[in-house]
């Protein structure tokens, strides 16, 4: 299987030179100096930036974020799209929650149970998703931007537009407990990261993946379960996405019916500068990680300086251009 699997991945990069495979792996790796410069720059235009409790809020106010992008990681490794994660990451917890709380659906689920359902339900959105794109084959784009729509509805209708109190305590307790000074939240990013990072460089499921997204025909041809592996990355995906939604309402303290709203496009501008191809079949989850770490910093310093929200959105809709302009460069293909 796994000869098999390395035969795929040869033949799917084998039309690209070494320099050029080379390239998008010193993207990645570009992100750390980047990083390093906007914390001295940080630390000079405001001395707020490099207090410790500054940087611990950088971290937590990451966890949520990194959750989402590593579910979208996974996606675009196998050469999919999944929008309709921003809305899993307001209609997972608020359903959990209504499950729970007295003014909800009246069951009054023990809070156990309730952030139990918030995974399920990821997972069945994932599911769903995965069942209209890899068996029915329709457009991942499409299918997922429907999904987007109609979970946003769905929330705003099982909240009535209404913001969720009162929630359970272990509902915040990945924002709100902390280790060694550092939330749970932001432990629990790390280990998700570091893990799934192992799987993907070690594991013969990680292999099978890449080989997947560089060229789905051949991986077929090599023996991989295509359908299966694809499947259940909407799956996995829909899991993170909910976690992370769990963890930003840890963060925020409430549920309310815009939770997750245009999450989406900072998500994909930190997938797409931490180095994971849209094209399918590249990228890290090192480079993903340093992509929201860099993309929260940057928000962080223009929220010191009191720059309009409106601006910062702009500045993450350029960083992605740029970021796409750089893998054109350096990916060796036009990206369609």
């Amino acid at each position: 299987m796994t000869n098999s699997v390395l035969s795929a991945e040869t033949t799917a990069d084998a039309p690209s030179p070494a320099p050029a495979r080379r390239l998008p792996r010193l993207r990645e790796l570009a992100l750390l100096p980047a990083l390093a410069a906007l914390i001295v720059i940080g630390g000079l235009v405001n001395d707020t930036f490099l207090t410790p409790d500054n940087l611990i809020s950088i971290l937590g106010a990451s966890a949520a974020l990194a959750l989402v992008v590593l579910g979208e990681s996974l996606v675009l490794i196998s050469g999919k799209f999944d929008l309709s994660l921003e809305s899993t990451v307001g209609i997972a917890p608020a359903l959990g929650a209504l499950l729970v709380i007295p003014a909800g659906f009246g069951t009054e689920f023990p809070a156990g149970a309730g952030i139990l359902a918030i995974l399920v339900i990821g997972a069945l959105i994932g599911a769903l998703n995965g069942f209209l794109i890899v068996k029915l084959q329709l457009n991942a784009f499409i299918v997922t931007l429907a999904m987007l729509i109609v979970l946003r509805g769905l929330l705003v209708g099982a909240t009535e537009g209404k913001t969720l109190f009162d929630l359970p305590e272990a509902f915040f307790a990945l924002a709100t407990t902390t280790f060694l000074g550092l939330p749970a939240s932001v432990w629990l990013a790390a280990a998700a990261y570091a893990l799934t990072g192992f799987v993907l460089r070690y594991h013969r499921a990680g292999r099978a993946l890449y080989a997947i997204g560089g060229n789905r025909e051949a991986a077929r041809a090599a023996g991989i379960r295509v359908d299966r592996v694809a499947w259940l990355v909407f799956v996995v995906a829909g899991v993170f996405a909910a976690l992370g939604g769990l963890v930003l309402t840890g963060y925020v303290g409430a549920i309310n019916a815009n939770q997750g709203d245009q999450m989406i496009f900072t998500v994909f501008a930190a997938a797409v500068i931490g180095g994971i191809s849209l094209d399918g079949g590249r990228g890290t989850m090192f480079g993903a990680l340093t992509g929201v770490l860099l993309l929260q910093s940057v928000e962080n310093l223009l929220t010191l300086a009191q720059v309009p929200s409106f601006w910062i959105k702009a500045v993450d809709g350029g960083i992605i251009l740029v970021a796409l302009m750089i893998a054109r460069f350096t990916g060796g293909k036009p990206q369609t």
